[in-house]
């Protein structure tokens, strides 16, 4: 045999096998699809967030590892895993969009670990049919993913036991184009969190939302070398203090987002008040019917004539007609100074006794009068 026949007869087997190989890899990243398929099943019924960055970063995180240790270059292998992801990604869409009972499209603020992520899997979690959870950066996203379709409901906070009213939900409620379908109440416990290791006395400033922020005055009055500074969300302000890795820095989150994002627990309950609460509203683009069997609660938006005791004929009329008012929240009217519209939260249906009547003689005294949605009470 020639030197030159042995030598193409060993580049035809290495051909054979690299093609056996090829068939493994495929066989593999099938399998891989079939458990992201289950992966997307498992999420829909316990009402978890469809794609997680999160995950995803600490996936490519252990293939590039596992890549230098094999003596692959991580680079390209972490631009492959890329690819992979996003198909898989793609695989879980076809899946959910198959199914022949559609899962319900859930938007709301913040990341996974927040505590409007940790409200959403409460109320939708085990539903039939399954709950797509996607966060969005801010409020007015979240609503504006239900006004244009991309979302079936959006769960937005509206008040909060310690630090009182999101302004910023109520005035989105005013731009219209959503009504509220339901409301929940939610217990927050915000905690302290750090790096691991990390005592109290290192920390100089504390990350998180606003609100929470607020919520936990009492703890920056005790400790005023902590500074606290705001961030768009709990769990956001959690993953940065892990991204940044800066032992002076804090945030204050559940105890999940600790979990989530490998941070510690300095100190738990940090909030003012032990029993905090945020209600939560449920926004569609449609309503839906409140049971007449079950206590309902009605939303209104009202905006007064500009003339003295205005109000004051408003709540009257309610009152006379025996109807409990449980809410009334001012904000300002763009454009036009010094002038207010009112959100008002009263029990009862709009379309039945007493409320019907008290609407019906409300209306020729206001400039304005809009139901924004009738409800079962939380």
């Amino acid at each position: 045999m020639s030197d030159s026949k042995l030598a193409g007869e060993d580049l035809q087997a290495l051909r054979e096998r690299l093609a056996a190989l090829d068939h493994d890899l495929l066989r593999l990243i099938r399998e891989r699809m079939a458990i992201a398929e289950r992966v997307a099943g498992a999420k829909l019924a316990a009402a978890s967030p469809f794609r997680d960055p999160a995950r995803e970063d600490l996936v490519l995180q252990r293939v590039r590892h596992a890549a230098v240790e094999l003596g692959l270059d991580a680079h390209r292998i972490e631009s492959l895993y890329r690819v992979i992801l996003d198909m898989s990604v793609s695989h879980q869409q076809a899946y959910v969009h198959g199914l022949d009972d559609v899962p319900l499209r859930v938007a709301y603020q913040g990341i996974e670990g927040s505590n409007s992520h940790l409200a959403a899997q409460l109320r939708y979690g085990g539903r039939p049919g399954g709950a797509l959870l996607v966060g969005t950066a801010t409020l007015r996203e979240a609503c504006a993913a239900v006004a244009g379709g991309t979302a079936d409901v959006a769960l937005l906070p509206i008040e909060n036991s310690t630090a009182g009213s999101i302004n910023e939900t109520y005035d989105l409620l005013a731009g219209g184009g959503v009504v509220i379908t339901g409301e929940a109440v939610s217990a927050v416990e915000h905690c302290l969190l750090a790096l691991p290791g990390v005592a109290l006395a290192e920390l100089r400033a504390v990350l998180s939302h606003p609100q929470a922020l607020a919520q936990c005055a009492g703890f920056f009055h005790a400790h005023p070398e902590i500074e606290p500074r705001p961030e768009f969300d709990t769990a956001g302000a959690a993953r940065k203090v892990r991204e940044l890795g800066d032992r002076t820095l804090g945030a204050l989150a559940s105890a999940a987002a600790a979990e989530r994002f490998g941070l510690a627990v300095v100190q738990r309950a940090v909030q003012d008040e032990a029993a905090n609460l945020t209600r939560f509203v449920e926004l569609r683009r449609e309503a839906a019917p409140c049971p007449p069997d079950l206590p309902c609660k009605t939303s209104l938006l009202v905006e007064t004539a500009h003339r003295p005791a205005a109000l004051g004929e408003i709540l009257t009329e309610l009152g006379r007609r025996g109807v409990n008012l449980t809410k009334l929240e001012s904000r300002p009217i763009p454009a036009r100074p010094w002038q207010y519209r009112f959100y008002v939260d009263c029990e009862g249906h709009a379309e039945q006794s007493p409320l019907r009547e008290a609407l019906a003689a409300i209306r020729p005294l206001v400039a304005e009068l809009r139901v924004l949605g009738t409800y079962p009470r939380a």
